[in-house]
């Protein structure tokens, strides 16, 4: 057959053996059975719409547009395909096949990522965003966001490929340094047990929730540094903020839905500017007092004062007239200027009172206001007996009234119902009703969760009636009165609620006679010792 080409623009049939598939073509998923049905359309009615091809000699043809086309006529055993020939350039092609492709309802956005990629990548003729944005339809922030995709994680990708991502998840994940999106790809997910397997279920949570852990998480807000963002100084190889691409405010097409808000992206570097901010601070001022926000005791030889040995000025006026009685909102004359060294609000600079008999802050206490430590600590023990004798008698209670409960529904209903409610309690309160239904750990490793899940799947359906009864109990006893909610749920199921406290009380009270008994004989063994000497 002659192919000589002698217009800029001609339609043939060609035999397919002259056509080869292009290597830009953004389009990398064929899906068999859809390329099945085309298939059978063009065996009942052949290729109604040409492929586009261009010339690469007169015995060979790449194919620009209707890759997808042209295997399903080598699937129907077609000999010829209509085309459509056009004399193109490298960079015309590869907009031609990106602007086809985008046209396709199917079209997957990493495909898609790739195309804008492989265009801004041409050396001749040069694109922009805006370029591009302009020659596809598509607004620049849309396009910047797409090319953010082609920096996205293997694993990020893989699971994105694998649908179990949506393209909102990968467009967050995208604009996150490549060793935090995976970490963030883990928060996209949250495991629940149910059903009948023994491995949780992976849930992808809303694209908000995923928004909301990079925000808490990731993204640190700069116009809370306590640093100077423009010293370029501060952190050498870092330079200054102003100029950092790694801000949101420095990449607005990417960071659109920021707002005005300005937020640093590299986590490891902001806090190395604090670390250097603070070490500044100190060697201007040899005499600066240092400070930590953190709970906890502080290194032997540290020269940050815990939050113990400090009381902390507070820089906003009272708001009642009780608040203005209160020590941090009062100056004294030792109040000094101090830098957070450690802990929350890191280098930010503070006013305090470090003066141990400061009398503002430390005033003496009167005579009468003077307690005696065996006196507080006897208060303290007997707070402690009586939330333990009020613990246990909940629990007490609680038991009376479950196995008071009567069968209603079917087991696969209330085990339907106990996993989820169950799957919506913390560990600490997971673990009591655990421990009511005798069930323990063989080893620390186990999983409480796991083995509550494998007891309700062997119990009957009067066990899961009244542990039913009992998880929404312990939800609203979180909500309100607990003890209100107890009494309420006895009066239904008419538990004697005095009668199981009273037990209680004399079981507190036998342990602790044994207890005075003890201490009274080992003390009593040391002077017997002496007078036999």
């Amino acid at each position: 057959m002659e192919t000589t080409i002698t217009n800029a623009t001609e339609y043939r049939n060609l035999p397919l053996a002259l056509l080869t598939e292009s290597t830009t073509n953004p389009r990398h998923i064929f899906e068999n059975d859809a390329l099945k049905e085309l298939a059978e359309s063009i065996r009942t009615q052949g290729v109604l719409s040409p492929l586009l091809v261009r010339p690469l000699n007169e015995r060979s043809f790449e194919i620009v547009a209707g890759a997808r086309r042209y295997r399903a006529a080598q699937m129907a055993e077609a000999a010829t395909i209509p085309v459509r020939i056009v004399n193109l350039t490298d960079a015309e092609t590869l907009e031609a096949q990106l602007v086809e492709n985008l046209m396709r309802r199917d079209v997957h956005p990493m495909e898609e990522a790739s195309g804008f990629r492989a265009l801004l990548n041409l050396e001749e003729p040069k694109y922009s965003i805006e370029q591009i944005a302009a020659r596809t339809g598509k607004s620049p922030a849309y396009v910047a966001a797409r090319l953010k995709l082609t920096e996205l994680a293997p694993a990020v990708v893989e699971a994105f490929h694998r649908e179990e991502i949506g393209v909102g998840h990968a467009l967050l994940l995208a604009k996150l340094l490549p060793e935090q999106q995976e970490q963030a790809l883990a928060a996209c997910f949250k495991e629940v047990y149910s059903g009948g397997s023994e491995k949780p279920a992976r849930i992808l949570l809303p694209v908000r929730q995923l928004r909301f852990w990079i925000e808490s998480n990731i993204l640190l807000m700069l116009k809370l540094a306590p640093f100077d963002k423009r010293d370029t100084q501060l952190v050498p190889a870092a330079g200054s903020c102003v100029d950092c691409p790694k801000r949101t405010g420095h990449n607005k097409l990417l960071f659109s839905d920021m707002g005005k808000q300005d937020a640093c992206t590299d986590p490891t570097c902001y806090h190395a500017k604090v670390d250097a901010h603070v070490a500044k601070s100190i060697a201007a001022k040899p005499k600066l007092v240092q400070i930590s926000t953190a709970y906890g005791q502080q290194q032997e030889g540290s020269a940050t004062l815990p939050r113990n040995r400090y009381i902390e000025i507070r820089p906003e006026k009272p708001a009642t007239k009780e608040e203005a009685t209160r020590p941090e909102f009062k100056t004294c004359k030792y109040t000094i200027e101090a830098i957070i060294s450690d802990g929350i609000d890191k280098g930010e600079f503070r006013k305090v009172c470090t003066e141990a008999n400061c009398p503002v802050h430390h005033p003496k206490k009167r005579p009468h206001q003077i307690a005696d430590d065996s006196k507080w600590k006897a208060e303290q023990e007997k707070q402690r007996k009586e939330q333990a004798i009020a613990n246990t008698t909940g629990i007490r209670i609680l038991a009376a009234i479950t196995a008071a409960v009567p069968v209603r529904l079917m087991k696969r209903d209330l085990l339907f119902v106990v996993e989820r409610l169950a799957s919506l309690l913390d560990e600490n309160r997971l673990a009591i009703i655990a421990r009511q239904h005798g069930i323990k750990k063989a080893k620390e490793s186990d999983s409480i969760g796991k083995l509550f899940t494998a007891y309700l799947r062997r119990a009957e359906e009067c066990e899961l009636g009244r542990i039913l009864v009992e998880i929404t109990i312990i939800h609203a006893a979180t909500r309100q009165n607990a003890t209100q909610v107890l009494r309420d749920a006895a009066t239904v199921y008419k538990v004697d609620v005095d009668a199981i406290g009273l037990k209680v009380k004399q079981e507190f009270s036998a342990k602790e006679k044994v207890k005075v008994a003890k201490r009274t004989t080992a003390q009593a063994v040391p002077q017997k010792a002496k007078k036999s000497a």
